[in-house]
């Protein structure tokens, strides 16, 4: 099994920064992804950032330019530095890992961890 534990959230104000980790412990294959994401409007949930252990990244429209994901895939660790941070960016992120075992994606989700960006 996986487990993921996810930090880093806070309370911050408008235009703040936060940065959020996530470590995954366990069986992890090699090729994984790992990312964030968070509830939105008629979804059970968006992607917000991924990053794949191979180098590739795949950031959400609204957050690009001010979100950044980056990992340790010694540690297999992912980070989110957030940045500009907006009231509507307020939800709990959900860190995440895919990885592979003889030809099959298993997903894990990790606890979450409230982000509220308020004045």
């Amino acid at each position: 099994q996986v487990q993921l534990v996810a930090s880093g959230g806070g309370l911050v104000q408008p235009g703040g920064s936060l940065r959020l980790s996530c470590a995954a412990s366990g069986s992890i294959s090699s090729d994984n992804t790992m990312g964030w994401y968070r509830p939105a409007p008629g979804k059970q949930r968006e992607l917000v950032a991924v990053s794949s252990s191979g180098g590739s990244t795949n950031t959400a429209n609204s957050v690009q330019g001010r979100f950044t994901i980056s990992r340790d895939n010694a540690k297999n660790t992912v980070y989110l530095q957030m940045s500009s941070l907006k009231p509507e960016d307020t939800a709990v992120y959900s860190c995440y890992v895919r990885t592979w075992s003889r030809g099959n994606a298993n997903d894990f989700w990790g606890q979450g961890t409230q982000v509220t960006v308020s004045s």
